[in-house]
């Protein structure tokens, strides 16, 4: 690959792009194995997709903000390295597909222009951090989540604690007790509260944590009722060090935070939470939110080009569905559908340039994929809707049952097993055509996924769908898994859907219009979709959908997937939302002799705590790397060092005084002091040096 070099401004970016770019010229030589890379690469937000020799790339959008200068920088991106589509994902990242890895890092210093990461938004990370799309202007809220959200998004990227954990971490900050970022489904979730302390306002957070969806769904446990503010990023700390430690790393269908709180127990992990806290590399975080800077608004007199709505009754029903006002009584906010996440650059551009005089340059990326616009005056309410209606992005039903949520399913990813974007766009044609008037219920969430990883969200959904399989006749044909009844309650409770009945793909649409029908029908009056469902049960749901079952009325089209013209073939690849175990000694040691160095800058830099935590991986993958070589296998770091001094400290083959555990868990004994700092570097130095002869005797042996 030809060799690439940028002048950043900030040293820190420009020393992670050159280090990609030197990584994939050692991948292209075959230096380094490809599980390994692959790990390395999820860190830098780039993802294989379901066709060969293209990336995806996640940009990471910190709780979906993007200013509208960073808006068009990611357009001009996406025209100049991929295809010109903006894909807005329910974790309110910007994803663009079709993307040169040979060209990632120049990619990568072109967003760093706006300072647009896409560090860490995929592999065993923290991902991104999400948030209330409304923080800052909910009417509900106690106060703005948003300086928080951004502190701990800018404390734990380029952590050394979580680089290489067992599986992601996913966070969310809610604005209010209605909980609209979802805490109750994340590994930590943080909902605002006040209290009134000595006469004083206090703020902090209801915190949850250990929860999750995929296709074993969780919800989280509540840590702390209510954590003062300042208290936060430390317990989140602790936490994350407890998940990295102790987390199973063999298996990544078990390596989620939820199965380590079951299989610890919840009141032993705290007690392991806890624990850490000595190691913090600090014990109060106060943020001064009155400090976070005011949002460019745009000006009072500002002078409109003309405009004309095409379409006065869309106007009203957008109005009345779209737009709501702020906490900021002189202001209106705006909610953009895009159907499916997907806006193209030349779009966006066009939005950009046209609502700059009307919106602040604040730009919120949904959790279902739309858009929010802020700090409208009341009376641009209308040239901001007739921009969007020239846009082709004016429809009315925001976040209604008429706005489905959907994952790319089958288009990119390798993980999925049947098209959930097809099967999203028949269910809104059948709203549009048949229910209209439901493009104002907002009770009813549709929401639909590729497979059961619930990417598409469909485990919280009050209509939730994700893509199977089924056989009829020694033939594979495409299938919906529905589920019902999931949903938020509120104040971190929610409610996991119940998987009801598969039924061929392509009746999906019956589905939905036999379940709509009913609930018309029988529903008592104000009577909410998951209330009619808990009144009638289970079992009544599946009776009323049985029939759809039958699979001896199939057609030569029930065997096509939607939006595809071959017969329909499972083809589900190897995933990469978590990097691959890597039983390679020498890679092992190589990776051990990486965190050294990493140790000994930070420990230059004076930056003690990182220090110490790249020390202690060091002691893990160097032990990793010999247990390996004599044929043991470990799947959590609690195991390695467990496991080194039954194998190599208690045999004598390794001259030790005392325990391994007891020399590497200094780390959760020692307050990260310079002193501490040094003096645990230079053991995991000597370990190191020691475990490298240990290796060059056993080669010379074995030579012989």
């Amino acid at each position: 690959m030809q060799s690439f070099r940028t002048e950043l401004e900030n040293p820190v970016v420009e020393r992670d792009i050159i280090e990609l770019e030197k990584k994939i010229r050692l991948f292209r030589e075959g230096q380094i194995p490809e599980e390994k890379f692959r790990s390395l690469r999820l860190a830098r937000g780039i993802y294989g997709q379901r066709q060969p020799g293209v990336q995806m790339i996640r940009i990471k959008l910190p709780y979906g903000k993007m200013t509208l200068e960073q808006w068009k920088r990611i357009s001009d991106v996406s025209d100049e390295f991929s295809t010109g589509n903006l894909h807005l994902t329910t974790r309110q990242d910007v994803q663009i597909h079709f993307v040169s890895l040979d060209r990632t890092p120049e990619l990568w210093s072109k967003l760093d222009l706006d300072d647009i990461t896409i560090r860490e938004a995929c592999g065993n990370t923290v991902r991104n951090i999400t948030a209330s799309d409304r923080a800052g202007i909910d009417p509900q809220e106690p106060f703005d989540v948003t300086p928080y959200a951004d502190a701990t998004f800018r404390y734990f990227l380029r952590n050394p604690i979580c680089q290489d954990m067992g599986r992601k971490i996913k966070m969310s900050f809610s604005s209010s007790d209605a909980d609209t970022a979802w805490s109750f489904m994340h590994d930590m979730g943080a909902i605002p509260k006040v209290r009134i302390v000595n006469g004083e306002e206090v703020r902090g957070f209801k915190v949850l944590v250990g929860g999750g969806l995929g296709a074993q769904p969780y919800l989280a446990h509540v840590a702390h009722e209510f954590l003062e503010a300042d208290q936060l990023i430390p317990y989140i700390e602790s936490v994350l060090r407890v998940f990295d430690r102790h987390g199973e790393r063999a298996s990544r269908h078990k390596a989620r935070m939820k199965f380590l709180v079951q299989k610890l127990g919840f009141e032993e992990f705290s007690r392991l939470v806890a624990e850490e806290r000595i190691a913090n590399k600090v014990k109060s975080y106060p943020i001064d939110a009155e400090a976070w800077p005011d949002v460019e608004l745009p000006a009072a007199d500002v002078t409109l080009p003309a405009y004309t709505i095409k379409d006065a009754q869309k106007y009203e029903a957008w109005k009345a569905t779209n737009a709501f006002r702020q906490r900021q009584a002189d202001y209106y906010a705006a909610y953009v559908r895009v159907p499916l996440g997907n806006i193209s650059s030349v779009i966006s551009r066009q939005l950009v340039e046209a609502l700059r005089p009307a919106v602040a340059n604040d730009v919120r990326v949904t959790a279902n994929q739309g858009l929010l616009l802020k700090y409208i005056q009341p009376a641009h309410l209308p040239y901001v809707f007739s921009v969007l209606e020239t846009a082709g992005f004016a429809e009315p039903g925001f976040d209604s049952i008429a706005d489905i949520t959907a994952c790319p399913g089958t288009d990119t990813c390798n993980l999925a097993i049947s098209s959930s974007t097809g099967i999203s766009t028949a269910l809104e044609l059948v709203i549009a055509e048949e229910f209209p008037d439901l493009v104002y219920n907002k009770d009813i969430k549709i929401k639909i996924s590729g497979c059961m990883n619930s990417c598409g969200q469909h485990g919280i959904a009050s209509i939730g769908f994700h893509g199977s399989s089924l056989k009829s006749g020694g033939k594979v044909l495409p299938a919906l898994q529905v589920l019902l009844g999931g949903g938020i309650v509120g104040d971190g409770v929610g409610r996991v859907a119940d998987k009801v009945i598969k039924v061929p793909s392509k009746r999906g649409p019956d589905v939905l219009r036999t379940l709509l029908r009913d609930y018309e029908a029988n529903a008592q009056q104000h009577e909410k979709f998951n209330e009619y469902y808990d009144r009638q049960g289970e079992k009544y749901f599946y009776d009323l959908l049985k029939p759809l079952t039958d699979l001896g009325t199939l057609e030569d089209e029930d065997f096509v997937d939607w939006g595809q013209g071959d017969k329909f073939a499972t083809a589900i690849g190897v995933g990469e939302c978590a990097s691959v175990v890597i039983d390679l000694v020498a890679t092992l040691l190589f990776e051990g002799e990486e965190k050294l160095q990493s140790g000994k800058i930070a420990l230059d830099e004076k930056q003690y705590a990182d220090g110490i935590y790249h020390s202690y991986s060091t002691f893990v993958q160097t032990a990793k790397a010999l247990l390996l070589g004599e044929g043991v296998s470990c799947n959590t770091q609690t195991g390695i060092i467990n496991d080194f001094d039954k194998h190599f400290v208690e045999t004598g083959k390794w001259p030790l005084d005392g325990s391994f555990k007891t020399l590497v868990l200094q780390i959760n004994q020692n307050e990260p002091s310079e002193s501490f700092a040094k003096e645990y570097y230079q053991q995991a130095a000597d370990f190191y040096q020691q475990a490298h002869a240990f290796r060059n005797q056993a080669a010379a042996v074995t030579a012989q």
